[in-house]
């Protein structure tokens, strides 16, 4: 790919809405998940008679939140995916079209 190529990419407000939509988004699903498993940390460290409570036999909510926290990090990558495959191939697509239609002759 020649340099005009890609200057031609970079000046698409697709991509430039394909960049910042995707940074965002990124961005708010990793502070999500950070903020849930530090969280989980610092009760552990600070409130560990919490999590040690027994629900049922030898289950604890430390369990049940360890296992929460993994199904929500499951979830979180689920949505992602489903934003990239409806949001972000449509840019893509956009992109890639405009690219061949204004490309070399």
């Amino acid at each position: 790919m020649d340099v005009s190529t890609l200057r031609r990419i970079e000046a698409d407000p697709n991509y430039q809405k394909l960049v910042s939509e995707r940074k965002s988004f990124g961005w708010t699903l990793a502070i999500i998940t950070l903020i849930a498993y530090y969280g989980f940390i610092a009760v552990v460290a600070f409130a560990p008679g919490i999590i040690a409570t027994r629900i049922a036999g030898n289950i604890t909510i430390g369990i049940v939140i360890g296992l929460v926290l993994i199904l929500g990090s499951i979830l979180l990558t689920g949505i992602y995916v489903l934003r990239a495959n409806s949001q972000y191939d449509d840019l893509t697509a956009a992109i890639v079209n405009a690219i061949k239609s204004g490309g070399k002759k």
